[in-house]
C-alpha cells in the first residue's frame, strides 16, 4: 500500500442500515486518524461493513479502513493498547 497521510481531512460515510436505526450520518474529521479510531473503536462493528472512508478523493472500504487503523504508521493511541 502507497504512502497514507493519516493528517488529511477526511469524511466517513456510515453504512445505511435495512431498518434505518442508525443515527450515525457523514461526518467531517480534521485527519484521517481521527476519522479511522471514530470507525473502529466508536461505531457498531456492524456498521463498518458497508461504511466508506473518503481522504483526498480516495475511497477506503471497512477491510481497507481496519488496515489502515491497524498499520505501523497509524499515529493515535489505540483504545486497549
Amino acid at each position: 500500500m502507497a504512502a497514507f497521510d493519516y493528517s488529511a481531512g477526511a469524511g466517513l460515510y456510515p453504512c445505511k442500515t435495512i431498518k434505518r436505526r442508525s443515527r450515525l450520518r457523514y461526518k467531517r474529521f480534521d485527519s484521517a486518524a481521527e476519522a479511522l479510531r471514530f470507525a473502529i473503536e466508536d461505531m457498531p462493528a456492524s456498521l463498518l461493513r458497508g461504511s466508506v472512508l473518503e481522504v483526498e478523493e480516495a475511497r477506503f472500504d471497512g477491510v481497507q479502513m481496519r488496515k489502515l487503523y491497524e498499520a505501523e504508521g497509524y499515529p493515535l493511541t489505540r483504545r486497549g493498547a
